[in-house]
Order: structure tokens, then C-alpha cells, then sequence
């Protein structure tokens, strides 16, 4: 019998007031933004290259506390993304949180065991997202 991958129940005391999200989808990002601005006041940067983001964050132009990370992107897709950004010293430790329309169990293991801290799949309204982004590590 296949064993499915249910994520830890993340620290809900845990806030963070500088979120990155790394999605070639701007839609995506905007509807992430939107959902964010109403349950927190946490800074928000959407970076829509990972290639950048990595650069941007190698040479310290953007320190986030977490990164929402999506998998399926042109250039460098998300696992390369996260193999790269955990070999560096002084970004390895930034959560990173993989959100993404995947919800394939060997997807997720394999986010995880690249050094993802939890997998979120988008959900399909903006209610549910502002449920999500609410209940998992923002406060109001």
C-alpha cells in the first residue's frame, strides 16, 4: 500500500513579516499578494525568475524570512531553485515553503528531501488562500 506524505503541522506561534514568493505566474503572485494583505501586514516582494531571485539573494539585496517557492517554472524550476539556495551559507536556513498546483505524493517527497520545509498546494479561491496564509504562519 502506498504511504501518503501528510506534512508536519507547522509552529503556529511562528510569524513572518518578510515573505518572498518565487512564481512565474504574476496572477498567481497577485492573488497571493491580495490574500496576504488581508489577513497580515508583512512585507511582500514576488520575484518572477528564480534565477534572479537567487542572484538577488546571493548578493544580500533581499533578506525575506520565508520563501513561498512554486516548482513548475522555465529557466530553473523550483527543486533546482532549492538544491541551489541550500548549499549556500546564510540562506539555507530560510524556510522555504513549496506552493504549488502539484499534489503528486513523489513530488512533494522530493521537494522535502531537496530541504523544503513544507509543501502548501494553491488552492483554487482566494478565501481558501486567505484561510491558508491566516492559519499557517501569519498573524493579523
Amino acid at each position: 500500500m502506498k504511504e501518503l506524505y501528510t506534512p508536519e503541522i507547522p509552529n503556529r506561534s511562528m510569524t513572518y513579516s518578510n515573505i518572498l514568493q518565487i512564481d512565474d505566474d504574476s496572477d498567481d503572485c497577485e492573488l497571493f499578494m491580495e490574500a496576504l494583505e488581508s489577513v497580515s501586514a508583512a512585507t511582500y516582494t514576488a520575484i518572477y525568475d528564480p534565477v534572479e531571485a537567487l542572484r538577488k539573494l546571493m548578493q544580500k539585496e533581499i533578506s525575506p524570512d520565508v520563501i513561498f517557492l512554486d516548482l513548475n517554472m522555465p529557466l530553473m524550476s523550483g527543486l533546482e531553485f532549492l538544491t541551489e539556495i541550500k548549499k549556500e551559507e546564510g540562506l539555507k536556513e530560510i524556510p522555504i515553503i513549496i506552493f504549488s498546483t502539484s499534489q503528486l505524493d513523489d513530488i512533494i517527497r522530493e521537494a522535502i528531501a531537496h530541504g523544503a520545509d513544507d509543501f502548501i498546494s494553491k488552492p483554487n479561491n482566494f478565501n481558501d488562500l486567505k484561510k491558508i496564509l491566516s492559519q499557517y504562519i501569519f498573524s493579523a
